[in-house]
């Protein structure tokens, strides 16, 4: 019997294979339109872990009957793309199938380039970094990019069935018997990500002895035993760390207290309490501000407490901010006040210090009337009186446009448009 794993062996080898992915391989869709077209080009797929970028890859070049070899842009040495492009014109045409190609060095990517521009080789690198981020642009600028989802439940139990019903290169000439549940549990637990789910599904059946019938049972507890090294992934330093952490202010800003409480989960999954720090304290200024102006505070203590006692009892203080910061009233009137206001220093528009706001602390200011005409608000009743501030240019410049939510700003609110309406009189 093969020794491959069987998530290798049960790769595609036509485009029609393929599971998932209908948004590129669908009837009428981009790499659909390339296969029938007989026009394969250059491309870069990239999606999360399981999501089938390699094996695309080998069913486009299978699809049209090209040669492929594939490499590994970390362990491969340019030696070995150097007898890739030998054997490109040897055939006339080859595929390239170039795994974690964001770690691509110089030498080999100035290897590459002539290569891909002659279209000598078709190249197809798969990675699971975001190409905007981690490839240079000379070889971006050459490739298709094409993001692949990860599958849903229904994909993956589709695969797996498919799995199990192949007496070639499945599982089919081992009579398994799986449980409903037991299959739920493979298709959620892997989280989109195919490769675990077979790998799992390898594990029980091969572990599982088979009945006097030869029949080989697989339930629910052999299904969770198999999987629970795949209960969560998360790579903090990959970018799907980063499209958490968005998640998580989006929600909160949102007022869904239920999903930031789920993304504030997943980061403590991965351990991360310096960026959950960091973007609890940005929210409760940037999204919830003036509405709530305690919650600044608050959300730095719970932070603090947090670091001081450590996980897991760390998630206690965590769950408190973070439902406060979700269910406060929010207003970013303060910072996009600020903001305005750069933007007109940044375009020119500043203009000199009134003279009368002038610095007069120093021997012969009042020779050049500096200060002079200067109105001390706190001899005035109410501790204000009407003179100008702003620069002459932009004297009727106004950057701060209150917002009326939660108590404190509509109180602000109140006074801010009691000073500009004893402006006007």
């Amino acid at each position: 019997m093969s020794q491959q794993p069987l998530a290798y062996k049960m790769r595609p080898s036509n485009i029609e294979e393929i599971i998932g992915q209908s948004h590129l391989v669908g009837e009428g869709k981009t790499i659909h339109r390339m296969i029938k077209a007989e026009r394969l080009a250059s491309m870069i797929l990239f999606g999360p872990p399981g999501t089938g970028k390699t094996s695309m890859a080998t069913a486009l070049a299978k699809s049209l009957g090209i040669p492929h070899k594939t490499l590994n842009a970390v362990t491969d040495k340019k030696k070995d793309m150097e007898i890739a492009v030998e054997e490109a014109k040897m055939h006339g045409q080859l595929v390239l199938i170039l795994d974690e190609v964001h770690r691509l060095d110089k030498a080999k990517q100035d290897f590459l380039l002539p290569h891909l521009e002659s279209n000598r080789l078709t190249l197809i690198g798969c990675t699971t970094s975001n190409p905007y981020h981690s490839i240079n642009p000379a070889i971006r600028s050459r490739c298709h990019l094409f993001e692949l989802y990860r599958l849903t439940s229904e994909e993956v139990k589709e695969a797996l069935q498919r799995a199990m019903k192949d007496e070639e290169k499945g599982l089919g000439k081992l009579h398994l018997d799986i449980e409903d549940d037991a299959l739920e549990h493979f298709a959620q637990s892997s989280n989109g990500d195919l490769r675990a789910a077979l790998n799992g599904l390898e594990l029980a059946a091969f572990s599982t002895p088979a009945d006097s019938n030869n029949t080989v049972h697989i339930d629910l507890n052999v299904a969770e035993e198999c999987m629970q090294k795949k209960s969560f992934s998360h790579d903090k330093d990959g970018d799907a760390h980063y499209d958490v952490l968005s998640a998580f202010q989006k929600s909160i800003r949102g007022s869904d207290v239920d999903a930031s409480l789920h993304y504030l989960g997943r980061l403590i999954e991965a351990g991360d309490l310096d960026s959950i720090a960091r973007r609890m304290v940005v929210i409760a200024y940037e999204d919830i501000g003036l509405a709530n102006p305690q919650a600044g505070p608050r959300a730095l203590a719970a932070v603090e407490a947090a670091e001081r006692i450590g996980f897991p009892e760390a998630r206690i203080p965590l769950s408190v901010a973070v439902t406060e910061l979700a269910l406060s009233p929010k207003s970013n009137s303060a910072y996009k006040a600020l903001d305005s206001a750069l933007s007109d220093i940044r375009n020119g528009k500043s203009g000199d210090v009134p003279v009368h706001l002038k610095d007069s602390h120093y021997k012969g200011a009042s020779e050049l009337g500096r200060g002079i005409d200067y109105k001390y608000p706190h001899n005035y009743d109410g501790s204000w009186v009407d003179q100008q501030y702003l620069p002459d240019t932009i004297k009727s410049r106004t950057y701060y446009e209150p917002k009326q939510t939660g108590k404190f700003e509509q109180a602000l609110s109140q006074v801010w448009k009691k000073i500009k309406n004893q402006k006007s009189t």
